[in-house]
């Protein structure tokens, strides 16, 4: 799969919690060495608390405060870039698809010429309602890369799906695994205190690891303009990461 290395750039991320937060350090690093244009765009209603010191990416300095803005406001300070951010959950359609909307460029002012910046869609949530709301979103969009990241305590997964001029060329995380979208969960807004407190265990490892694996799609897709890599399996206990490639096609000789 092949993508332009000379149009600008807007990634919105979903989720700055566990592995959000470590994603965030090395996309704002990326996109600083870009020769072009590009955006980062955080999504997060929660604050930080005293639990999310053990393994997510903040400081005893944070508590309290919204978690997309305190990973915005300190990496895009120190790269030089503007801080981008939502200090809300995004639980609603129109309110993702106005995110993920391509903006239209004029790279250079004396052409009256305009480009459409590459979106890059990335779900560090943990909830199915939040991916089925990001699949429902990927199915109606022209063009959108779609990079959603899940795991568990040891182990978890990475999809990346692809939608150019309104076909899906990679299949999203809701078809790759479709009972995600069968699930029955709620929206972080919609949990109760009690419920909010009964989350899955993850592990400081295995957010890690799922950061890796999103931050080395993305390199790929930005610095190479390519990418094989449609899905990483892995897991923390072996130190195993299973990854399925891109089918390439086999052109026959005539005998």
């Amino acid at each position: 799969m092949k993508y332009p290395t000379d149009v600008p750039v807007k990634i919105v991320m979903l989720g700055a919690g566990g592995t959000g937060g470590h994603i965030a350090p090395h996309l704002y690093r990326l996109l600083y060495a870009l020769n072009r244009p590009a955006r980062f765009i955080l999504c997060d209603g929660d604050i930080v608390e005293q639990k999310n010191l053990i393994r997510q990416n903040f400081s005893p300095a944070d508590l309290g405060e919204n978690k997309a803005r305190v990973l915005a406001e300190r990496y895009a300070s120190v790269f030089g870039m503007e801080a981008e951010y939502v200090p809300n959950f995004v639980e609603n359609l129109e309110m993702l698809k106005a995110l993920i909307t391509p903006k239209e460029w004029q790279l250079d002012p004396r052409i009256y010429c305009f480009v459409k910046e590459m979106v890059i869609l990335i779900g560090a949530v943990d909830n199915n309602k939040s991916r089925q709301l990001c699949h429902r979103a990927f199915c109606e969009a022209q063009d959108l890369i779609y990079i959603d990241s899940g795991n568990g305590e040891f182990s978890g997964q990475v999809v990346c799906g692809v939608r150019r001029n309104g076909h899906t060329l990679f299949k999203p995380i809701g078809s790759v695994h479709p009972e995600l979208l069968r699930a029955t969960d709620k929206f972080p807004t919609e949990l109760s205190c009690a419920e909010a407190a009964q989350s899955d265990p993850q592990s400081m490892a295995a957010n890690i690891t799922a950061a890796t694996a999103v931050v080395d799609m993305v390199y790929n897709i930005l610095t190479h303009g390519e990418s094989l890599v449609r899905q990483t399996d892995f897991s923390t206990n072996t130190v195993r990461m299973q990854t399925v490639l891109q089918k390439q096609s086999v052109k026959k000789k005539a005998a």
